[in-house]
């Protein structure tokens, strides 16, 4: 993703993404979102990546941003007004999406060919099964980690722990699954359940959303994040009034994060394919390739799971209706549109062009992955050999700008590649429909929105040293054209 929004993940970057950024006007998910997503890694060792985006709070306690002391209603989300308008419109796009992706004309825009009622929105069985994943992700959330790492700094010099154990969850989930499959689960019968699984977690994302309110009534200020606390209850709600809410060790953000909706993106796909087959005979090469894909995607931001403790949503986001919907409900049920529009909509697609899609998505993950590495290598380890040549540009902040390798190509690499691999992802679906490039689409716009957004914040913080970064490297995600 992008995780991810609503800022909604970008996975691998673990981002987000994590993350409805351009639909919110916010970005998840998410997939390092997600999850390189269009989740941002942070600094640390006294200095920042290329794009290390200024508005999220610095490794040290004296840095960080506190509560903001009167209303704040960014124009990106429109005060309340548009905060309640997207709570509303959210929601409506995925259902739209899933309702689109099963009709047969699958059009993108305009309105479906038909409305469900309640009865096919409404479903024990989906409510059942819905919580019954949320209590498996959570007990292997639980489970012993390979490792815990710390967060960034807090205001009040405290940093949490996280067990780095989502790729385990990964592992285990698919183990699980394949065990089912074995003793005759019906994994085939899941996307007939799509549209009220889609229901009861919108349904859980409000009433999580209204406990993470209540909750953050009774948090010391200290707890709180720098946004989502401007007192009208309606933008609070959706932005998120607390930093990390957590119950004891048990953090409800993090979790989110990267657990329910990402593992749960593949199991989507996985079930799709699963259906295809067994309408089929087999399933389509179109198929096959969506979900390697996308499952590399995740796989990569769990894989790199500990990078997502640096992103804004971590260190900067309150955990409110926005990551929560993003989270548990966006990333789901729109990231698996290309699987869901070529089980109802086949597409033909020969070994050459195969081979050209995977040939672009191995150069966006390329670009992708060896961009965001460079980035958590200088952040961890300036003097790390791999990294010890790459020329910087210091700013008043004592901190390093780099201007060289991939972050000497354009502004922003890991959106590059993020951008490409979603071309990839749609390709499969031939070019007859809009609907499958929704991703793609809506993507750029959150990306575009987002890197804008940025400039802004890093030209107000590092002044003349962003001037002549910008100077050195003038293109911001696509050499040549942006």
């Amino acid at each position: 993703m992008g995780r991810g929004r609503v800022r909604l993940k970008t996975p691998g970057q673990t981002g987000s993404l994590s993350a409805l950024s351009v639909l919110a006007g916010a970005a998840a998910a998410g997939p390092d979102p997600w999850h390189g997503r269009a989740r941002l890694l942070g600094n640390g060792a006294g200095c920042v990546s290329l794009t290390d985006y200024c508005e999220r709070p610095l490794s040290s306690g004296a840095e960080t941003m506190a509560p903001p002391q009167g209303p704040r209603a960014p124009l990106e989300f429109g005060g309340p007004m548009g905060a309640a308008a997207l709570m509303l419109l959210l929601p409506a796009t995925v259902f739209h999406l899933l309702l689109a992706a099963r009709s047969g004309p699958a059009r993108l825009l305009g309105p479906p060919a038909s409305l469900p009622g309640l009865g096919a929105l409404w479903n024990p069985r989906a409510l059942l099964l819905w919580l019954a994943w949320l209590g498996l992700q959570t007990a292997l959330y639980l489970l012993p980690a390979r490792k815990v790492a710390k967060g960034l700094e807090l205001k009040d010099k405290s940093r949490l722990r996280y067990p780095i154990n989502g790729f385990q969850a990964l592992v285990l989930t698919a183990l699980l699954v394949g065990l089912g499959m074995s003793a005759g689960l019906p994994l085939g019968a899941l996307p007939e359940m799509l549209l009220p699984l889609a229901f009861v977690a919108t349904l859980t994302a409000f009433i999580f959303s209204l406990f993470l309110y209540l909750k953050a009534q009774v948090a010391p200020v200290s707890a709180l994040a720098p946004g989502g606390n401007s007192g009208n209850p309606i933008y609070d709600f959706f932005l998120g009034r607390e930093l990390n809410p957590r119950i004891c060790s048990f953090d409800f953000k993090y979790f989110c994060e990267l657990r329910p909706g990402l593992i749960g993106w593949v199991l989507i796909n996985l079930a799709l394919l699963v259906k295809e087959a067994e309408l089929r005979g087999s399933p389509s090469l179109a198929m096959w390739l969506v979900n390697g894909f996308q499952l590399l995607y995740v796989g990569d931001a769990l894989w790199h799971e500990e990078a997502v403790l640096t992103t804004m949503d971590i260190t900067h986001d309150g955990f409110g209706f926005m990551l929560a919907f993003g989270d548990i409900a966006w990333v789901p049920f729109t990231y698996s549109l290309q699987a869901q529009f070529l089980l109802h909509h086949p597409q033909p697609l020969g070994l050459p062009m195969a081979a050209i899609i995977c040939l672009i998505n191995a150069i966006g993950y390329y670009i992708f992955r060896g961009a965001n590495s460079q980035k958590n290598t200088f952040r961890k380890n300036p003097s790390d050999p791999r990294v010890a040549g790459l020329e910087t540009i210091s700013t008043a902040t004592g901190r390093q700008l780099l201007v060289s390798g991939w972050w000497g190509m354009v502004r922003h690499p890991n959106y590059l590649g993020d951008l490409i691999m979603a071309l990839a992802w749609s390709l499969p679906c031939g070019v007859s429909h809009l609907l499958p490039y929704f991703y793609l689409l809506y993507f750029t716009a959150l990306l575009v929105h987002r890197e804008a957004r940025d400039e802004r914040q890093c030209l107000q913080k590092y002044g003349l040293a962003w001037q002549e970064y910008c100077r050195r490297v003038p293109y911001r995600i696509m050499p040549y054209i942006y």
